[in-house]
């Protein structure tokens, strides 16, 4: 039998499920970095993980190499993230456009 790990991808959550990612977001100051984790949803590894970006990891990643999203910095070996400050403008872009 195969173990459910959460909603299935496009389901609806309750109410009382669907955290506000943006809140978080917004207390951070722009010299901070986000991971990929926090942008996207995962939803086989933190199905109910507040997320601020509407799409998956692969499209982020598409829209990075396209030059559409900004692009993140290396932190380390295996460490990649991206300036809150970076992605802050790319919301309001996308707002204004």
């Amino acid at each position: 039998m195969k173990k459910s790990y959460g909603a299935k991808p496009g389901a609806s959550l309750p109410a009382t499920h669907q955290p506000n990612a943006g809140t978080a977001f917004q207390a951070l100051p722009d010299n901070a970095f986000v991971r990929e984790a926090q942008l996207v949803n995962n939803v086989h590894k933190r199905p109910l993980a507040p997320v601020l970006l509407p799409f998956s990891a692969a499209t982020l990643w598409r829209r990075v190499r396209d030059g559409s999203f900004p692009a993140p910095m290396r932190l380390g070996k295996r460490i990649t993230a991206w300036r809150v400050g970076d992605v802050r403008a790319w919301l309001s872009a996308q707002a204004q456009a």
